[in-house]
C-alpha cells in the first residue's frame, strides 16, 4: 500500500474504529461528515511532494481548508500514524514540530517557536484545548495535557500536566484519553 494511504487510513481508524474501503474514503471526502477527518485527508496528500497533479489540487485543497476551518499545520510537518484532530478551530503549529504516532490535539492549540526549535511530541499523547506549547520541549510518550496549559519545560512520560505554567499533576492512567489506537506503524 503506499505510504501516504497507510497514514491516511491509521488516521480514519481513530476517528471511525475501522479499516476504511476506498468507498468510505470517497464517501467521507464528498459529504464532508467530519472536517477533521478531511483535513487531515488533504493534509497528508499535500505533504508528500510529487509530480503528480493530484499533488497540486492536494495542496490547494489544504489552503483552501486552512483558511476555512483555521487549523494552519503546514504541508510537511512530521506527523506519525494516527493523527487526530478532536475540534478543527483555531489550531497553529509550527512546521518543524515533530508529532508521534496516536496524538490527539484539540481547539485553540499553539505550538511556536521563535528560535527554530519547536516541540517534539511522543506517542499517545493527549492535547486538551488551549493548550499552549512553546519552544523546543519535549513532550513524552503517553502524555495528558490538560486544558489551558502553557507547557515551557519537558513532560515526562507518562505524565499528566496542567496550569501555568505547567508542571505534574500525576502519574495515574496513562494516555488514557487516546482511543482506538493504531497498532500498524
Amino acid at each position: 500500500m503506499n505510504e501516504i494511504f497507510k497514514y491516511i487510513y491509521s488516521d480514519y481508524y481513530r476517528y471511525y474504529g475501522k479499516n476504511p474501503s476506498r468507498w468510505d474514503l470517497i464517501w467521507q471526502i464528498m459529504t464532508v461528515r467530519n472536517h477533521c477527518f478531511v483535513y487531515s485527508f488533504w493534509f497528508r496528500l499535500a505533504s508528500k511532494k510529487n509530480k503528480n497533479p493530484w499533488y497540486y489540487f492536494a495542496m490547494w485543497k489544504h489552503l483552501r481548508l486552512t483558511r476555512k476551518y483555521g487549523i494552519q499545520i503546514p504541508a510537511g510537518t512530521k506527523i506519525g500514524y494516527g493523527f487526530y484532530i478532536g475540534h478543527g478551530v483555531g489550531i497553529i503549529i509550527n512546521g518543524g514540530t515533530v508529532i508521534g504516532n496516536n496524538v490527539n490535539i484539540s481547539q485553540f492549540l499553539s505550538i511556536g517557536t521563535n528560535k527554530r526549535t519547536p516541540a517534539v511530541i511522543g506517542d499517545n499523547v493527549y492535547i486538551g484545548p488551549h493548550v499552549s506549547i512553546v519552544e523546543d520541549v519535549h513532550i513524552g510518550d503517553n502524555a495528558t495535557i490538560a486544558a489551558g496549559a502553557v507547557v515551557v519545560k519537558d513532560v515526562p512520560d507518562n505524565a499528566t500536566v496542567g496550569g501555568v505554567p505547567a508542571k505534574v499533576l500525576n502519574y495515574n492512567d496513562p494516555g488514557r484519553f487516546v482511543g482506538r489506537r493504531w497498532h500498524n506503524a
